[in-house]
């Protein structure tokens, strides 16, 4: 069974940086597509950015300049660093893996922006 597991969320100061790690467990595959998505109070869930089995990135536009995503292959882990945080930033961020016709969530990890 497939599990996901993000840490390295926390409290940060607006231009404050904070890097996320998600853990795959429980497969003996590779994903095509591990990413983020983060679901903000009263907000929709949506995508922070995603990265291919091949390297391809993709940015939501709030994080492009700001935001890295990056892939450790072997270890089935995908990271988010995030810089120059902004209030807006502030979220459950979670970590999302999918392979053609089916995905895989974490239970999220909880970004908080505040002075």
């Amino acid at each position: 069974q497939v599990q996901l597991v993000e840490s390295g969320g926390g409290l940060v100061q607006p231009g404050g940086s904070l890097r996320l790690s998600c853990v795959a467990s429980g497969s003996d595959f590779s994903f095509n597509i591990m990413g983020w998505y983060r679901q903000a109070p009263g907000k929709q869930r949506e995508l922070v950015a995603f990265m291919t089995s091949g390297g391809t990135t993709n940015y939501a536009d709030s994080a492009k300049g700001r935001f890295t995503i990056s892939r450790n292959y072997v270890r089935n882990t995908v990271y988010l660093q995030m810089t120059n945080l902004e209030v807006e930033d502030a979220a459950v961020y979670y970590c999302n893996a999918a392979n053609r016709d089916i995905d895989w969530w974490g239970k999220g990890t909880l970004v908080t922006v505040s002075p």
